[in-house]
């Protein structure tokens, strides 16, 4: 996935040592990679972006799962999030390929209308495939695999016996239990800086997910102007408006992980609006002139403990 990963543990069970949990964990890791990377020329992903044919395609349950989740997520966000996009973060500069100099012209970016569009995949679980209806569509899970890897270890961990823990992979988390201290685990909201890192906001969780989307570190300059490399999946763009991060509680990565992503191309106004009509627990900061803006939904408050 091309970042770290971190395990904490509070209960070790019987008879397991923290070497058969890593070896374990190194499996169920090298497995979602091979099944949804779209860095590694053979994985699942990679071979459907490839292929042309339009007929289903056999892969994997856990990545049938993945696209079903994420053609539900893609409509119930009315398109802001779309795991189609792949052919836009390549043009833009943010795949696998690199950073292109120029950045796409309006033909360019009309030619891949096309291909471009969740209503265009399909996925069934029995036997497990997936299928596209345009020949030339291409996916990037970028924005779900993540979440949906620190939920594989999660589940893996749980099945060697294990009942508290913290996963976290590139800053996505997911938390059962408590520390051993008996108090809930503590995790930190970053502060959106391109140069450094620091810490914004904190907040105490136990089974419970989270998952940030920002827009301050991985972008392209052109011309003295920045491209994020959120893109929107319905103007075929990078977004423009004033969100910097937002992070997103949720019972699984998986649904965390894509929220925080539809949410941020959504924006401030429209996004923050969706979260709380949805009753979803979410934070955004927004650039203002002197920095940043806090705004969190009723259901975050209500979550830490402040007064709606």
């Amino acid at each position: 996935m091309g970042t770290t990963y971190s395990i904490s543990v509070s209960n070790l069970p019987a008879g397991t040592t923290s070497e058969t949990l890593q070896e374990g964990v190194s499996r169920v890791l090298i497995e979602v990679n091979q099944q949804m990377s779209n860095w590694i020329d053979d994985s699942e992903i990679s071979r459907f972006n490839r292929s042309e044919s339009t007929d289903w395609f056999e892969v994997s349950p856990e990545t049938a799962m993945v696209i079903a989740e994420s053609i539900r997520i893609s409509r119930d966000s009315e398109g802001a999030f779309d795991v189609t996009v792949a052919p836009l973060i390549d043009t833009w500069g943010f795949g696998p390929a690199g950073r292109d100099v120029e950045p796409p012209d309006e033909q360019q970016l009309e030619r891949l209308k096309a291909i471009i569009g969740s209503d265009k995949l399909a996925s069934r679980v029995e036997p497990a495939a997936i299928k596209k209806s345009e020949a030339k569509v291409s996916v990037n899970l970028s924005a779900i695999a993540k979440g949906y890897g620190v939920d594989a270890v999660a589940e893996y961990l749980e099945s060697q016996g294990v009942t508290a823990y913290l996963v976290e992979i590139g800053g996505e988390i997911r938390v059962a239990g408590l520390k051993p201290n008996g108090e809930k685990w503590r995790v930190g909201i970053e502060r959106p800086n391109e140069t450094g890192r620091s810490l914004q906001n904190a907040v105490s969780l136990t089974d419970q997910a989270m998952a940030t989307s920002g827009d301050y570190r991985n972008f392209i300059e052109h011309e003295g102007k920045k491209y994020s490399h959120t893109i929107d999946p319905r103007e075929l763009k990078p977004i423009t408006h004033e969100l910097a991060s937002v992070t997103v509680l949720a019972g699984k990565c998986l649904e965390a992980d894509a929220w925080a992503t539809a949410l941020m191309v959504m924006g401030p106004t429209n996004g923050y609006d969706w979260a709380e009509i949805e009753g979803m627990a979410v934070l955004m900061l927004i650039h203002v002139d002197d920095g940043f803006e806090e705004r969190a939904t009723t259901a975050w408050k209500k979550h830490i403990g402040e007064t709606p």
